[in-house]
């Protein structure tokens, strides 16, 4: 077992427009402009031990997302946490942010949906917490 890694520090996502996006991720999960460069910038929610987001200006067309070829779910690679997974899923909509569908347990309440960025890039939310968080 590794005791070099202690969290995840980062993560980082392709955009083509970096202020558009800057103001996206800005406004849908309130995170706050830590630095900004010429073609990139690092987002922050300023709470100790959540990642950072850094917002990387590209030309590619890659998206982040992938196919689960056993149960032809598409999935994003990121989950952000909401304690109001339903109030949030109907303030993307009112928004015009396009959303997936909503996948709540009808038993407990837990569950989440994608929702995109303005480069297509699948996000999703959820209202799970695990053991650390």
């Amino acid at each position: 077992m590794s005791t070099f890694i202690s969290h995840v520090a980062t993560v980082e996502i392709p955009v083509k427009n970096l202020q558009t996006s800057i103001a996206f991720y800005q406004e849908v999960l309130g995170v706050e402009l830590h630095f900004q460069g010429d073609r990139n910038a690092m987002l922050t929610f300023n709470k100790k031990g959540v990642p950072t987001i850094f917002l990387v200006e590209t030309a590619s067309t890659e998206s982040i997302s992938f196919h689960n070829s056993h149960t032809e779910v598409i999935h994003s690679i990121i989950d952000f946490y909401t304690h109001d997974l339903e109030g949030f899923y109907h303030w993307l909509k009112e928004k015009q942010i396009e959303v997936g569908s909503y996948n709540a347990n009808p038993d407990n309440g837990f569950g989440g949906f994608g929702f995109k960025d303005p480069d297509g890039n699948l996000l999703s939310a959820t209202n799970i917490l695990h053991p650390g968080q």
